[in-house]
Order: C-alpha cells, then sequence, then structure tokens
C-alpha cells in the first residue's frame, strides 16, 4: 500500500518537495555567501565607515561589530 499511495500522491507532493529542496539550496548558498570571509570583512569596513561618518553610535558600532567578529570566528 506503501508504493501505490507513493504513486497516488506524487502529482502532489513531488512539485512541493521539489520546491522544498530548492528552498534549502538556495538558503544553504546565501548562508554560505553571508558568511564568507570576503563578505564579512566587507561589512566590518561599511560598518566602520559609518561610524567615522556618523551615521551610527559608538554603541550600535560595538555590538554590531561582536557579532561580525564572532561570525568571523565560526562561533556564532
Amino acid at each position: 500500500m506503501g508504493v501505490l499511495r507513493s504513486l497516488l500522491t506524487l502529482p502532489v507532493k513531488g512539485p512541493v518537495n521539489g520546491t522544498l529542496w530548492v528552498a534549502r539550496k538556495v538558503e544553504e548558498a546565501a548562508t554560505k555567501e553571508q558568511n564568507a570571509p570576503g563578505t564579512l570583512r566587507k561589512a566590518l569596513a561599511n560598518l566602520e565607515r559609518q561610524l567615522l561618518s556618523g551615521e551610527i553610535s559608538e554603541e550600535a558600532y560595538d555590538e554590531a561589530e561582536t557579532k561580525i567578529l564572532l561570525r568571523i570566528r565560526g562561533l556564532e
């Protein structure tokens, strides 16, 4: 009965499972790119530029810098 049920539900479950698989792959790629060392270095440089231009406060800078450094070190 399990094989028959799988065959009968394939037209409905197939596209759903395929969509979920694609969504997981997109998420994996985005996470990988987001945590790439070059991307994190650029984020630090942008953060420092914002601090020096007065766009953000020193407290906001410290908080964001800590998060980025933890990601760089792989602790988060």
